[in-house]
Order: structure tokens, then C-alpha cells, then sequence
């Protein structure tokens, strides 16, 4: 009998531990500061059939020039170049910290070795310097990063630097941005900046982004989105006003460019490919890299007066989501649209070069990216042609014209991490 109850004690102790919950492990608790680098290292070879307008040692082609006869009636511009070159190598810091008022607070500070200027071209540069506070509902950016019209879920996803610059705007800026999400799918931003990077027009007298810090009044953007899993589209209106000089002539002066411009965008995608759109129309649109600019009107004895050039531009996109192989294919178109005040006295902008300029540019780019983990290689061939012609009395160019074409075959690696 004794050895039956001690037996029974002795069990006792493990049927009672085997039915005790056990207690869970402690949640780690999350992190109050957190901190991670990214970036790549890439490297473009390219090869180009006809001189262009370009940027940092032919890395970024806008436009084949126009044709220019030496005395053996040769064109000058038709004529190759290549070049390889890492310079879009990019590294990036982005970080988390404690809650401000209630928001949780994240920050990013990114860079290249693009350079600002083809003197500084392998120097570091700053992209972006920004930090974001985000309630439930609303959002506060502060800072430099991409121009409001810049949308980067629906940008082209071409392998040329480019990212398809003079049909999408392009370029970062500082900025204060209150975006509020009203649904899910529907939210507004207004944002107010000053141009920066890219710079703004210059007017003669006048220095670099001049036009945009003699201004009082920053550029004003409202941008509405819809958004779910499978669409997203958004449309927007910017008013922009600029004062190039303040003093014209020997004449104090306060005259603006002030224009207006609307873009809309749309984008589908699933699993196997996706489609985007993009279209933008406006004026003064310069600082975003592409055609145009203003006009500028002389009076004897009074201060230079200003008008913007308009411009209109659209893209289409269609590629793969392929993760190992995804083939592309790009289309994009521009035109300039000239002033609507004849026989101004200089223009200030891109695309013209004295009595000559772009009457339209467009290109179609087929590329296929080959992915391997983190490393990507991207076979591209570009078409880029542009029409040139005489300057009209509203800056238009269409006379004598000349139809040029330049021809790229570019090979992208990068390295991500």
C-alpha cells in the first residue's frame, strides 16, 4: 500500500506539469531607432549613332542634333560615339525613429556620383534628404526628393538612365508636402517648392536658379490619386511663378513667367506584366528636363517682359513581370508648342539654338532584363528622332525642317543592395 501511494505522489507532479499552459516567449520589442544602407553598383556601356544633346560624357542622350554641312557639305553631327561608364553608382541611408507628435517618423538620405555640373561628373551628389511623419490618415514630407509630377510607382522602367526624361518629368526638389488619404483607394496632396534640381531657365543678367529664389511665391502642385491592388491613377494641376531678374534694363523690375500645367497617369498590374501611361501639357516646363523654356520681350527703356513655351509630352509602356527574364518596350513623344505672343526677343530653354530648333522628339526603346538574385544585366536598343526646324514668329519651329535620328545600343549590369 505505501509503495502504491508513493508511486501516486510521485506521478502527481508530471501529469499536473504536462496540463500547465506553457508560458509563451517574449515578444522582442520593436525597435526605437533603426537604421539600413541600400543601394547598387552599376555599370552602362553604350554606343550611339549620331551626335546629341546629352548630359555627363553621353550617359543620358535628350535629342539627335540638327544637321550641320562643313564646307565639304558633310554633315558634321553624323557621326558615332560610346562610352562606358559607373557614375550611376547610388548609395542610400534611410532610418526610423521614436514618434514625433503622435506620427511615426522615418527618414531618407540618398546619392550618386552623377555629379551636378560635366565638370563635377564623378563627385557625389545628393538625391534625396527627406523626412517623412505619417498619422493614420495624414502624411508630412519635408525635404528634397522628386518633383510632386515625378510619380515613382508609374515611371518608365526603361534601362537608359534617362528613366525616360524629356516625355516624364524628372528631377528632386525641396519641398513641404501634406498628402491625406480620404479611403484606401483615394487620397489628395498639395505640395509647395522651389526649383532646384533640375535648375530653372536662366535669363540674361540672371544666375543659376535665379529665376526660382527672386520669386516670393514657391510653385504650388495638387495631385488626387486612386490606388488599389491592381490600378493606379492620379491627375494634377501645378501653378508656377518665376521673376528671372530683378533688374532688367537698369530698371528695377518684379515681372514673373507665371504658367500653368496638368498632367494625368495611369498604370494596371498583376503578376505576369503591367501597362503605364503618362501625359503632360504646360508651360515653362524646363527645370523638369525637358523641351522648352520662356520667352523673353524687350521694349526700349522698359523692363524685359516673359511668357512661358509650351510643351506637350506623353508616354506608353508595356513590359513583364517576369523575375527571371522580362522583356519591355517604350514609346514616348514631345512637341513644342511655342508662345502664344509673336516675335519675342530671346528664348531662354532647351531645344532651339539660334534661327534653328526642336519642333518634336520620339523615341522607342525594347529592352530585356535578365535577373539573377541581385544582379540584373539589360540589353536596350533605343530609336530617338527629332525633327529641327527655322524659328517661327511664336517660337514654334516648322520650316527647312530636317528629320534626324540617333540609334543606342546600351547593355546595363547593376548589383543591388
Amino acid at each position: 500500500m505505501k509503495k502504491v501511494v508513493l508511486l501516486v505522489f510521485s506521478v502527481f507532479p508530471f501529469l499536473g506539469s504536462a496540463q500547465t499552459t506553457p508560458t509563451p516567449a517574449p515578444v522582442p520589442a520593436e525597435k526605437e531607432w533603426d537604421v539600413s544602407i541600400y543601394g547598387f553598383i552599376r555599370t552602362d556601356y553604350i554606343w550611339d549613332t549620331r551626335r546629341s544633346a546629352q548630359v555627363r560624357e553621353y550617359n543620358l542622350n535628350l535629342y539627335p542634333l540638327d544637321v550641320m554641312l562643313d564646307a565639304n557639305g558633310n554633315d558634321i553631327n553624323d557621326t558615332g560615339a560610346s562610352n562606358f561608364l559607373s557614375v550611376v553608382s547610388r548609395l542610400g541611408v534611410k532610418a526610423k525613429g521614436p514618434d514625433v507628435w503622435g506620427a511615426k517618423t522615418y527618414g531618407t538620405l540618398e546619392g550618386d556620383f552623377f555629379g551636378n555640373t560635366e565638370q563635377t561628373i564623378g563627385l557625389f551628389r545628393l538625391r534625396h534628404a527627406y523626412v517623412n511623419l505619417e498619422w493614420k490618415k495624414t502624411a508630412l514630407t519635408l525635404g528634397q526628393t522628386w518633383y510632386p509630377t515625378f510619380i515613382p510607382e508609374v515611371f518608365p522602367g526603361v534601362a537608359n538612365f534617362s528613366t525616360g526624361i524629356m516625355f516624364n518629368p524628372f528631377g528632386w526638389v525641396s519641398q513641404v508636402k501634406v498628402k491625406h488619404n480620404f479611403t484606401k483607394e483615394w487620397s489628395f496632396a498639395f505640395t509647395a517648392y522651389k526649383e532646384r534640381e533640375f535648375t530653372t531657365a536662366t535669363a540674361t543678367g540672371g544666375t543659376q536658379n535665379s529665376a526660382s529664389f527672386n520669386s516670393p511665391l514657391p510653385t504650388l502642385n495638387g495631385h488626387i490619386q486612386f490606388k488599389n491592388k491592381n490600378w493606379i491613377g492620379g491627375l494634377q494641376a501645378e501653378y508656377k511663378s518665376l521673376q528671372p531678374l530683378t533688374v532688367s534694363n537698369n530698371i528695377a523690375t518684379s515681372e514673373k513667367v507665371n504658367t500653368t500645367s496638368f498632367m494625368g497617369y495611369i498604370k494596371y498590374n498583376n503578376d505576369k506584366f503591367f501597362v503605364k501611361a503618362y501625359g503632360i501639357t504646360g508651360k515653362n516646363l524646363y527645370n523638369f528636363v525637358m523641351l522648352g523654356g520662356f520667352a523673353g520681350y524687350t521694349t526700349t527703356g522698359q523692363p524685359e517682359t516673359y511668357e512661358g513655351i509650351k510643351t506637350t509630352a506623353m508616354w506608353f509602356e508595356v513590359a513583364s513581370n517576369g523575375k527571371k527574364i522580362a522583356p519591355g518596350l517604350f514609346f514616348g513623344y514631345t512637341k513644342n508648342g511655342g508662345v502664344d505672343k509673336d516675335n519675342p526677343t530671346t528664348l531662354y530653354g532647351r531645344g532651339f539654338v539660334g534661327t534653328r530648333g526642336v519642333d518634336d522628339v520620339m523615341r522607342i526603346a525594347g529592352r530585356v532584363d535578365f535577373k539573377q538574385n541581385k544582379f540584373r544585366i539589360t540589353p536596350e536598343l533605343e530609336y530617338t528622332g527629332a525633327t529641327w526646324g527655322d524659328v517661327k514668329p511664336d517660337a514654334t519651329y516648322d520650316g527647312n525642317n530636317e528629320n534626324v535620328a540617333n540609334y543606342r545600343i546600351m547593355v546595363s549590369c547593376a548589383y543591388s543592395f
